[in-house]
């Protein structure tokens, strides 16, 4: 009969501090940007003080970062340069903040990085650092909540998940009050656990159990060379997959403090051997794990489980073309994708369609339709071909230009739908704003995406070579697959060791249109070898033919 691990202490003088008297200060900022290394300032502090399940103070703030708040924050927290201009400066917050905060547990969603603002302005002032103990509702939501029961530790997602009396809505003040409530759930789940202390808490989240530490042998007899790593249970199933550059040292430390990720404790349980397949470079050993990874699709990996399953947009072949959503490229069409998820190609079909006047009827118009027109029509937004209201030419004209969008560059959806952003936004209409902002990153990335792949799948054959120790890493890519990979020593001569290489190379057929013939991230990440420093054409004339939507991803 399976049992929970065992945290509770066996004598009452190591029971250390009940979570139920410690007196937690949950703290959540908006800021100007991710990183206050790039200069990105506080622009609001919030804060709630609980104990006991029970509110015994709050803190809020405003905050004058001195500088100009970025339009897409403004949009994502409706915090506007007018609100901050009165508000105080952070060298009159933060010593308010720290006294209000003084002898608690802080608490906060994604703890570093709000931590980190906070130590970086301290340091900016010189005020020293408290040595506050930390708690993050990102690290306990992922030991605490089973798999299966949150599709994300979002703080939305587990604010929604326990019942939150309010709901995250990117202020301070209200999404430390929902943090305050994911806290309190978590700490109700970790009774079950038999965890009723700071000290056991902190012990449940960060350390390494007995067991895992006990399988360290599992590493003793795997290379210290690249390649990959496959976890596999009892039943010879494989639960992980992973990469490395030293595969031996890589797969140790899941057997030490440097594996602090629950999940992975929690396969290394699991786990009865390590198996590894050794690989001449790097990016070979990147692109096995991605084929091992849909081959096994083991449980304990993040990824995609099913890279088969994509998402495009097709403007189909017919005599009315039309936008729709798809899973699969046919060879006759013109597709942009894969999206993340039809969500993601529903607002990039939004966007499209708010600056095309092309059809959005679904059924098959033949080349004289007589239908009654739909209200898209009535309202301009449609050139109406199912009542003839226009010609063939007309519509074939506004197809081009939608065509010309998908295939080159964006830039008129992106000015149509940039000028309604700002719009909207100028009328502090910033939820509208964001809908309309979000329709458009869509759209630009899938296009960019598209772009991206299309540089590599076109090409039936590409050599390139990076400078290794040992000499050069040599990779073949035919249609955007990795096709044979192998190490040039240094001194061997060159043509008849690439003549080789290129003789056992895999053969390739290339897929339909942008789809490569392999997954679309193992495209994405040759392509990312291809374009970082060092690497050199060997042979193949590998060049972007776009004018590049990528200029317009913010």
């Amino acid at each position: 009969m399976a049992t929970h691990a065992r945290w509770s202490q066996d004598s009452l003088d190591d029971l250390g501090r009940q979570l139920s008297d410690v007196t937690f200060c949950v703290v959540d900022l908006e800021t100007t940007g991710g990183s206050p290394a790039k200069g990105s300032r506080i622009t609001e502090i919030g804060a709630v003080k609980v104990r006991g399940g029970e509110v015994v103070g709050e803190f809020q703030t405003l905050v004058n970062p001195d500088e100009q708040i970025p339009a897409f924050i403004t949009v994502l927290t409706g915090i506007t340069d007018a609100m901050v201009v009165a508000a105080p400066r952070i060298a009159e917050v933060l010593p308010s903040f720290l006294e209000f905060a003084r002898g608690t547990v802080l608490v906060a969603h994604n703890a570093p990085f709000d931590i980190g603002f906070l130590k970086h302005g301290a340091r900016e002032l010189e005020i020293p650092w408290p040595k506050f103990e930390v708690l993050d509702t990102v690290v306990l939501a992922r030991r605490v909540l089973l798999k299966d029961e949150v599709r994300n530790v979002k703080l939305s997602t587990l604010a929604a998940h326990v019942g939150a009396t309010t709901t995250p809505n990117h202020r301070a003040l209200a999404d430390a009050r929902a943090t305050v409530d994911v806290l309190h759930h978590l700490i109700g789940r970790l009774g079950t656990f038999g965890v009723h202390s700071l000290e056991e808490t902190r012990e449940f989240t960060s350390t390494v159990t007995a067991a895992q530490r006990r399988k360290r042998h599992l590493a003793d007899t795997l290379p210290h060379t690249p390649g990959v790593y496959l976890f596999r249970d009892r039943r010879d199933e494989v639960l992980y997959v992973g990469t490395s550059g030293d595969v031996r040292t890589r797969v140790r430390s899941y057997f030490t403090r440097a594996e602090t990720r629950t999940r992975m404790g929690e396969m290394v349980g699991l786990a009865e051997r390590v198996e590894a397949v050794s690989c001449a470079t790097r990016l070979e050993a990147q692109v096995r794990e991605l084929r091992l990874i849909a081959r096994h699709r083991p449980p304990y990996n993040r990824r995609s489980k099913f890279p088969e399953r994509t998402t495009w947009l097709r403007l189909t072949v017919e005599p009315w073309p039309r936008l729709s959503i798809v899973t699969a490229v046919a060879p006759d069409a013109l597709h942009v994708g894969p999206f993340r998820g039809r969500a993601d190609a529903v607002a990039a079909l939004d966007a499209l369609h708010e600056v095309f006047r092309i059809r959005q009827c679904t059924q098959r118009l033949g080349r004289a339709p007589r239908s009654s027109p739909c209200v898209l029509a009535a309202m301009g937004r449609c050139l109406s071909p199912c009542d003839q209201a226009v010609t063939a030419d007309r519509y074939a004209e506004e197809v081009g230009r939608l065509r010309a969008a998908l295939e080159s560059d964006p830039h008129a959806v992106v000015e149509v739908l940039g000028r309604r952003m700002t719009a909207l936004a100028g009328q502090e209409r910033y939820e509208e704003a964001a809908v309309v902002r979000d329709r458009l990153d869509s759209l630009v990335r899938g296009v960019t995406r598209t772009q991206r792949l299309l540089e590599l799948t076109r090409e039936p054959e590409i050599v390139a070579a990076s400078r290794v120790d040992q000499g050069w890493e040599m990779h073949v890519v035919r249609h955007g697959r990795l096709a044979a990979a192998g190490v040039l020593p240094h001194g061997r001569p060159y043509a008849p060791w690439l003549a080789q290489l290129l003789a056992t190379a895999e053969t390739v057929e290339p897929g339909a249109g942008p789809a490569p013939a392999c997954s679309v991230e193992e495209v994405e990440t040759v392509r990312r070898w291809l374009t970082s420093p060092g690497v050199r054409l060997v042979a193949g004339t590998w060049r972007s033919g776009f004018p590049g939507a990528a200029r317009h991803v913010r």
